[in-house]
């Protein structure tokens, strides 16, 4: 039977409480809490009926005893699907997603997701909460950690690379599973970067920074959806029509699945939007298929199909009839979903056990490349690579750590699995280092009391620090190099974990000017999940290289950098701050009145008590070994019509004794137009490697679509234009460090 005739003699054939059972996604787990206290057995709903999903299962037996329950439960026989969090990776842990923008390599990405739909699918996937492609640029905001970063651009980019590596040639398909978009939309903006904050933003920002990403991770044909937590302009998204039936069914023609976020739905009463009743109401005519968790369309749908709804107080009133046909929508959409991952056909696919894991060998491999690659080098006065023979102390923290290194949200990972930096360096090279803590990672006592109730992964060490300190600084005075190893702890970043001052804690500093006092070449090696304001490190610093939370081949990958074995290639995909009070930052700022050449000191847009040129890095940046020199950039035209391309290129030449693997950025700026624009906004990238003394021609094809922006007094009338005249286009390494060409549309 061809799956969408299924579908329809499905459908021919459910009651309402079985198609309302559907739109119930629950957790695994033989016990459930759901709402306010209210205890439920996961096993009462399968034998009912009352489940259309699970996510959580942690194992294949696990998912296979659940559809064995469900089938038996079912009087149509109706499957389940499972699925699960696989943000950056599943069994294998790969970098942070943060940390895979900033290798701008697409096929890299795309192989890591890849590889983790491969792990996932092995043990009865079929859906996975990612990619994450929420937009952000405010450090403070702890989920910049599973995000790609601050820029539309590289976001869509990766979104697309990410669901063609979930998906490959299509559902169902061996070895893959269901890409789902999160979280819709601009929960990455949200006020002070507290979490699940609200965003108030234009509509132009909206439809030209937020939404970008997902419609790339859409034409890429994601199957699937989940709706943030927040508010966008005092709508909240699990009940925003506007957005979800208006942009993403409507102008975007999406007809796959919508999640909610867990509990997402039953949390519009406490956003303010009425009773539980209008609250779900709300979110089913918006368009949130499936309640994760809630189970408040369980309880509330069956009533507001027979009776309706009349809530003029909360401006939505629907008839029975109308209810009953928003459930019949939502759930034929849940089972056209099934049917496309070929469930209907076959409920056990992907549950028999046949399919296998890919190699953990093949995935460490990988990994460690992919760490490498994510790794952005900021400084390096002459220091690195390193000599093997070379003596060193390995200092700080994060020096023999291994929980740290997965980051946050590795559901799947070990941290057994990690080989910690002093392990990966005498591997390397035959030499183990001497090793010395040197400094704890938290010295508040409160926060570390907060962390503690989550499962914090850093204790104390019980010397004094004048002990720990005087034993890094004997270690590093009989070393020929030192490598500091700091950072933050993996609780410190991800969901939940927003921080006042995005920076190093106080002790790690202290440690870093103690060993900098000694003269000694210091290597600085960060270990984060968001980016820290490091400003006074860079001055304390001979090599300063950003690792990121690297996964579970991370300090592999590191010791791979710093002693030549791989070439740094990473940029940033956020700009780093000089102060922790800098942010939110972005390099796609809009230009101002002030100041003005020639004006008063006292007119300025910085901070009084911020130096002018401390030191910043902006976004992508990143240094190599490799010495790469940029030509010129020329023009095929000064001057072209609207229909026509126009062809930027630029020589490079590698000048250096290394290779280099360099990352060309195109950024333009439009200064006369009808609403102020970003000074520079990135619109192409490129990757060329070099040998040393190799020279390379990189083009660029330039069209007028890409100068296109939105002007929208509302969502509904938002108009794209783009207007004729000047428009100056900027290449370089990174945003900052560029040379303009202009460039004319005639038309």
């Amino acid at each position: 039977m061809e799956s969408h005739a299924a579908v329809d003699d499905l459908m021919s054939r459910m009651t309402l409480e079985e198609r309302i059972g559907q739109l119930n996604l629950l957790a695994a787990g033989e016990g459930l809490l759901t709402g306010a206290r209210q205890p439920s057995l996961l096993s009462r709903r399968l034998e009912a009926g009352q489940v259309g999903a699970i996510f959580g299962t942690k194992s294949l037996a696990t998912a296979r005893a659940m559809q064995e329950r469900a089938l038996a439960g079912s009087r149509l026989g109706i499957p389940l699907f499972f699925a699960e969090d696989v943000i950056h990776g599943h069994r294998t842990v790969f970098p942070l997603n943060i940390a895979l923008a900033c290798s701008w390599d697409m096929e890299l990405i795309e192989q890591t997701a890849g590889f983790a739909a491969a792990e996932a699918a092995a043990e009865g996937l079929h859906q996975v909460y990612a990619p994450m492609i929420d937009i952000s640029r405010d450090a403070r905001w702890g989920r910049v950690a599973e995000g790609p970063g601050e820029d539309p651009l590289l976001a869509a980019r990766i979104a697309a690379a990410m669901v063609r590596g979930f998906q490959g040639p299509g559902l169902g398909h061996p070895g893959r599973v269901a890409a789902c978009l999160k979280h819709f939309v601009a929960y990455g903006a949200p006020q002070s970067g507290r979490d699940y904050d609200n965003a108030s933003l234009a509509w132009e920002d909206l439809l030209e920074t937020y939404l970008p990403p997902f419609a790339a991770g859409l034409e890429a044909g994601a199957a699937s959806l989940m709706v943030g937590f927040n508010a966008v302009n005092r709508l909240p998204m699990h009940a925003n029509g506007p957005l979800i039936q208006g942009w993403l069914r409507g102008r975007q023609g999406f007809d796959g699945l919508v999640v909610s976020d867990y509990t997402g739905v039953r949390e519009l009463v406490s956003h303010g939007l009425g009773p539980a009743a209008v609250s779900v109401a709300r979110a089913l005519h918006a368009g949130v298929d499936m309640d994760m968790v809630g189970e408040d369309y369980l309880r509330e749908l069956p009533a507001l199909a027979r009776d309706g709804l009349q809530a003029p107080e909360a401006g939505i009133s629907l008839a029975a009839p109308q209810i009953a046909q928003l459930v019949d929508s939502a759930c034929r959409r849940v089972l056209d979903f099934k049917a496309r991952l070929g469930l209907l056909d076959d409920p056990f696919r992907g549950l028999k056990g046949t399919a296998r894991a890919p190699s953990r060998q093949d995935g460490r491999k990988l990994a460690r490349q992919a760490a490498a690659r994510s790794a952005v080098l900021l400084k390096n006065d002459g220091l690195l690579p390193l000599a093997r023979d070379a003596r060193v102390a390995l200092v700080g923290p994060f020096a023999a750590d291994r929980s740290n290194m997965l980051g946050t949200w590795s559901v799947a990972g070990r941290a057994e699995d990690v080989v910690p930096l002093n392990e990966a360096v005498a591997a390397l090279t035959g030499r183990a280092p001497a090793l010395a803590w040197g400094a704890n990672i938290v010295d508040e006592p409160w926060l570390e009391r907060r962390l503690n109730v989550h499962g914090v992964t850093v204790t104390r060490d019980p010397r004094p620090e004048a002990e720990l300190l005087a034993e890094a600084v004997a270690m590093a005075a009989a070393a020929d190099v030192v490598i500091t190893a700091l950072g933050e702890a993996k609780e410190h970043a991800g969901e939940s974990s927003s921080r006042l001052s995005p920076d190093l804690p106080a002790p790690q500093r202290r440690l870093l000017a103690a060993l900098a006092a000694t003269g000694k070449p210091v290597l600085v090696v960060v270990f984060a999940g968001r980016p820290l304001a490091i400003g006074e490190v860079a001055g304390q610093a001979d090599a300063l290289l950003y690792a990121w939370h690297g996964g579970v081949a991370g300090p592999e990958g590191v010791a791979d950098l710093i002693f030549g074995a791989a070439q740094p290639a990473g940029r940033l995909a956020v700009s780093l701050p000089a102060h922790p009070g800098e942010v939110p930052l972005s390099h796609a700022s809009d230009p101002t009145g002030r100041p003005f050449p020639g004006g008063f000191a006292k007119f300025r847009t910085g901070w009084l008590d911020l130096p002018d040129d401390a030191p910043r890095f902006p976004f992508g940046f990143g240094l190599g070994y490799g010495r790469v020199h940029y030509a010129a950039p020329g023009l095929s035209h000064d001057a072209a019509h609207a229909g026509q391309a126009v062809q930027l290129r630029i020589t490079l030449k590698n000048t250096g004794p290394h290779p280099a693997i360099e990352t060309v950025q195109l950024y333009a700026g439009d200064p006369v137009a009808r609403v102020t624009r970003p000074a520079r906004k990135l619109i192409d990238f490129a990757q060329v490697a070099l040998a040393p003394g190799e020279s390379r021609e990189v083009a660029f094809q330039v069209t007028a679509d890409q100068f296109r922006y939105p002007l929208a007094p509302s969502l509904e009338d938002a108009e794209w234009l783009r207007d004729p005249g000047l428009i100056q286009l900027h290449v370089g390494p990174n945003s900052r460090d560029t040379q303009m060409v202009e460039l004319t549309w005639l038309d």
